[in-house]
């Protein structure tokens, strides 16, 4: 066999490696590109009235976005106790139970298929079944709009997670008489805590910039949240009904809604990965 010169391999990993460098820095600069937008064109938005004060009328300056930031505090943290329980339960089937059974290739098929989704088919469809039925649009029809997309990244996250931890440990624990659920509670839940963590935040992410859902859903309100049972207020449909105003100061409050959620998104995400961190040190 005739052995190809190193120069030739040298140069090709060199090609390669210089290709993947460059669309790493192309995908850092749109990013970096788009926080210094979002950052310059809203931290003059946020003051203190801005977190405490109902939003104004049409062409009123002043006032605030704290009634969209509490309903979507509480439309997510509602979606996050409905989607993410049954995700993990989900994942826990298709890595632990189900494995190859012929109920988990379908409960694959089904997550790969509702992953690819577009989010406002899942707002008319909850539309169809809550909204509709109901009469009136709601923060808990939002809330589960919002679940539906979380449950397949949920499940996915946590089926990869878990297949990551190795057999010995399970072994080593059936060995010792524990039972099948604690094992799966007990030993690899911990093993795979990051992992899991991630895919919630991951979740959590996918769904904190959706308004399409919301549009068809929530919808949204001038008003304090006092029940989800109500249209709600939320930030998403207001960046999209501010940013499409003809009004600079609805516009300016758009831009700085816009940076809370993506700061919201990144507080979360780094204090999680410092907090695994130092608990992995101990």
């Amino acid at each position: 066999m005739q052995r190809r010169p190193a120069t030739f391999r040298k140069f090709s990993n060199a090609i390669v490696v210089g290709l993947s460098g460059f669309s790493a820095l192309v995908g850092l600069f749109f990013l970096g590109w788009i926080l210094m937008v979002v950052i310059l064109k809203g931290i003059f938005s946020l003051s203190f009235d801005f977190f405490t004060k109902l939003p104004t009328p049409p062409g009123v300056a002043g006032g605030g976005l704290a009634n969209a930031i509490v309903g979507t505090l509480l439309i997510t943290l509602v979606a996050v106790l409905m989607g993410v329980p049954l995700g993990i339960l989900g994942g826990i089937y298709l890595s632990e139970f189900g494995e190859r059974s012929k109920l988990a290739a379908v409960i694959r098929f089904a997550s790969n298929v509702l992953m690819g989704t577009p989010s406002i088919i899942v707002g008319v469809f909850v539309y169809a079944i809550i909204v509709y039925p109901m009469g009136h649009f709601s923060g808990y029809a939002g809330a589960v709009s919002l679940a539906v997309i979380m449950l397949p990244v949920v499940v996915r996250t946590t089926e990869d997670m878990l297949h990551l931890v190795p057999n010995t440990l399970r072994e080593a624990a059936l060995a010792l008489g524990v039972p099948r659920w604690k094992v799966t509670f007990q030993v690899v839940f911990r093993a795979a805590k990051s992992g899991l963590l991630t895919g919630v935040l991951l979740a959590i992410a996918r769904v904190s910039g959706e308004t399409a859902p919301l549009l068809f859903t929530a919808l949204n309100s001038p008003f304090w949240v006092k029940s989800l049972s109500n249209p709600t207020a939320n930030l998403t449909v207001t960046i999209f009904n501010y940013a499409m105003s003809p009004y600079k100061d609805w516009q300016q409050k758009a831009w700085g809604a816009s940076l809370l959620i993506m700061a919201g998104v990144l507080l979360v995400t780094i204090i999680s990965r410092l907090y695994l961190k130092e608990r992995g040190k101990r």
